[in-house]
């Protein structure tokens, strides 16, 4: 990848899961900014406008859902792709996630390949 590395923001309120996920990520050729709740994510996004953000839907209090909205609705953050990662069926969540201006959503576990796979394709 030509200039900078492609940035990704890794929102999770699981520890374990921002380790794993920075780790691969990083491994891959991403630059790696995590983030455990949904103000810390908003805030990382305002200081370092990430090219992609890897977002779980169910993070405590700010949900991802709502994090998605106030990045949609600002003129700064609304082109920066979104990912939804759930513990629950596409079917659950995967309405509510488009209508809220995700790109795709991913079931946990999700696949490491995949994740890379479609971080590429949405920077390609």
């Amino acid at each position: 990848m030509p200039g900078h590395p492609v940035t990704v923001l890794v929102v999770d309120d699981y520890a374990d899961a921002r380790h794993v996920w920075a780790e691969y990520l990083h491994l891959a050729g991403f630059a790696v900014l995590t983030a455990a709740d949904g103000p810390e994510a908003l805030a990382a996004v305002q200081s370092n406008l990430p090219d992609v953000i890897l977002l779980d839907l169910e993070l405590p209090g700010l949900s991802g859902l709502d994090v998605a909205a106030q990045l949609k609705a600002s003129p700064e953050t609304r082109h920066i792709p979104l990912i939804a990662t759930t513990g629950h069926s596409l079917a659950t969540h995967g309405e509510a996630a488009a209508h809220a201006g995700f790109a795709c959503v991913l079931v946990k576990p999700c696949k490491p390949h995949d994740v890379i796979a479609e971080i590429r394709r949405l920077v390609a």
